[in-house]
């Protein structure tokens, strides 16, 4: 039983990762006083690159717990924790190298032509942070109605 208050929590402090960087502190920092764009994308670097390890030792926790726990593992809970990683991957294999690599040309003082890959990032999130909120929500009807 233990180990789906693991699967749980990890799945709600995951989506609360979510909501607090991708959703209010990526765009917020650049309303603060005397954030330059190349200040904002340095930090932003930082910040993104923490959640994302972070998003991975969730998602290990998630997965070691399933594997733990076979007898209790729901197919479509599954599938949407599946959802969620492919996101991830392709978050931290193509979507964020590509985008540190345009902030590091912006932090060098040149200037880029606008790109649809911050636009992908944030549809991922949507996605994502979905897919997470829909399988907390199954994973806490699993305790009241069992």
């Amino acid at each position: 039983m233990w180990k789906q208050y693991v699967m749980l929590m990890s799945v709600l402090v995951w989506s609360g990762c979510l909501i607090a960087i991708s959703f209010m502190e990526s765009w917020l920092k650049f309303r603060a006083p005397g954030v330059t764009v190349p200040i904002g994308l340095s930090i932003g670097k930082l910040v993104f690159g923490a959640l994302n390890k972070i998003e991975w030792l969730f998602a290990a926790i998630i997965f070691i717990s399933y594997i733990s726990n076979k007898q209790q593992v729901v197919s479509s809970n599954i599938v949407l924790f599946g959802i969620a990683v492919w996101f991830l991957i392709v978050q931290t294999f193509w979507l964020l190298p590509a985008l540190d690599a345009r902030a590091n040309i912006v932090i060098s003082g040149k200037t880029l032509m606008p790109s649809s890959l911050h636009w992908y990032f944030v549809g991922a999130e949507v996605i994502k942070l979905c897919t997470l909120f829909v399988l907390g929500f199954k994973l806490f009807k699993g305790f009241v109605t069992g």
